[in-house]
């Protein structure tokens, strides 16, 4: 029982310290690890997994829209990120470089790709002629580089793995209908799969991404009351298209450029996960992400007939199309029901010779603890409503947490009280200038999270200089 204890007391609370309850899920539950190179982790399989479950699911939904996966160099020439000039400042702190091959001084430097807008440029240059090449729709799953100061494992390390949709298209109201698209792919997949709820949106123009015409966000709210920027997508316009010489022969024999989109989800959903359904015994997963969704705990596994029994439901649930494990390890029942809660399994199947016996066996929820007592004969259907119901309930409590943290602010002084003293998303009206944005982070610490499709009026002027007001923006303090 000391064992089963302390393996729950090496949590650090989170109402204590969020930053290091967060670490500490990380390190327990074995996602992750940090390496001798600063600033970059090694993805242990518990982590890769969820990564892989990830990637399958969206991959699924991209190619139900079309999308091709294709593989760019990860090496990118200087002269041709040069070519556009807004891209290259927005990315110019975070580049790293590659000076020497072998003990030769290249030529030309070549950076690590923080994004491979710019290879998709010079390749679609190259690729595309005429209206009938249109569209090109690729994504690719690789890792890039960005040379970030502060580092957090999943949440911002200086390699991470990612993908990365680019699209070519003949017009730009073709190109618009992508860019929001493949937002509403984003949301859909957090609130179906990660049950995490997601409110949808423009990013200002000064939060928007470097060379973009507009960029569209999904923001979550973490436990914590920060927001997390979930997935990005981005209408370029023809503005690329221009730097990089993509044209093709239209319809009407005129040489025309292409309009382009790009989209991007990372690892750091892993982090996403941990901070809206984790809990101070370690990490919650959502079922339809959770790599293992049932983990089988024998009681009294010594005695005959019960890692029998244990391993025929195994069969019966996996043949049901369940991700199940057994635990027949020599540990004790009470540090497998922590090792359990801690790696976040949404579903612990409690078996002792009583049950056997008496022909049921014990469901064990991982987000409400709530036991389940159910005939073993019709266990696999009783745990597939269990898993659903559960992830049901999930995306709801998180839903009512960013509800219940989400406040209205229509004078600068509620504003202030609002932004020092409740984490969460503050909706408030703004003017539209950069100036009254940057006051307010100035000022307040918080940042413009989105312009949200759904708009509402709380009132007639900017919260901050009394101007008439333009839309209605979230904000917030964000990782």
């Amino acid at each position: 029982m000391a064992k089963d204890k302390k393996l729950v007391e090496s949590i650090t609370s989170m109402d204590e310290d969020f930053a290091q309850w967060y670490t500490d899920v990380v390190k327990k539950a074995e996602l992750c690890s940090y390496t001798s190179v600063k600033g970059c982790m090694a993805i242990k399989p518990a982590g890769y997994a969820i990564w892989e479950n990830i990637q399958h699911e969206l991959d699924r939904r991209f190619k139900e829209t079309g999308v091709e996966n294709v593989y760019m160099p990860m090496l990118i020439p200087e002269s041709l990120l040069q070519k556009e000039k807004d891209h290259v400042e927005g990315f110019a702190p975070e580049v790293a470089w590659v000076t020497h091959g072998g003990l030769e001084e290249l030529q030309e430097r070549m950076c690590v790709r923080p994004t491979s807008e710019t290879l998709f440029c010079d390749f679609y240059a190259n690729d595309i002629h005429s209206y009938r090449d249109l569209p090109r729709v690729y994504n690719q799953w690789c890792s890039v580089m960005r040379w970030e100061k502060t580092t957090r494992p999943f949440l911002r390390s200086r390699e991470f793995l990612w993908q990365e949709g680019h699209t070519a298209h003949a017009t730009a109201e073709e190109a618009e209908a992508r860019t929001i698209q493949m937002l509403n792919v984003y949301a859909d997949f957090c609130e179906e799969v990660l049950a995490i709820p997601v409110v949808r949106g423009q990013k200002t123009d000064k939060e928007k991404f470097a060379g973009a015409e507009a960029t569209y966000t999904i923001e979550s709210l973490m436990h914590d009351g920060k927001a997390l920027q979930s997935g990005t997508s981005h209408n370029f316009g023809d503005g690329f298209a221009k730097a990089y010489g993509v044209q093709f022969a239209d319809k009407d024999n005129t040489l025309k450029y292409v309009h382009q989109t790009s989209w991007g989800m990372t690892t750091r959903m892993i982090g996403a996960i941990i901070m809206v359904h984790g809990d101070n015994s370690g990490l919650v997963l959502p079922p339809r992400i959770a790599p293992t969704q049932i983990m089988i705990i024998p009681i009294r596994q010594q005695q005959e007939g019960v890692l029998e029994k244990a391993n025929e439901i195994k069969a019966t649930l996996a043949k049901a199309g369940l991700r199940v494990k057994l635990d027949d390890s020599e540990k004790s029942p009470g540090w497998k029901f922590s090792e359990q809660e801690m790696r976040g399994i949404p579903v612990r199947i409690e078996l002792g010779p009583k049950d056997i016996e008496a022909g049921v066996a014990v469901i064990v929820r991982r987000d409400t603890r709530e036991k389940i007592t159910a005939n073993i004969d019709e266990l696999a259907e009783k745990v597939a409503e269990v898993l659903e119901t559960e992830q049901h309930d999930m995306l709801e409590r998180a839903r009512t947490h960013r509800e219940n943290h989400t406040y209205d602010a229509v004078t600068k002084e509620e504003f202030k009280q609002i932004a020092d003293e409740k984490p969460g998303f503050i909706r408030a009206m703004w003017c539209g200038c950069q100036e009254c944005e940057d006051a307010i982070k100035e000022d307040f610490g918080v940042t413009s999270r989105c312009i949200p499709f759904k708009q509402v009026k709380l009132s007639d002027t900017c919260v901050y200089c009394g101007k008439p007001a333009t839309k209605m923006v979230y904000w917030g303090k964000a990782y």
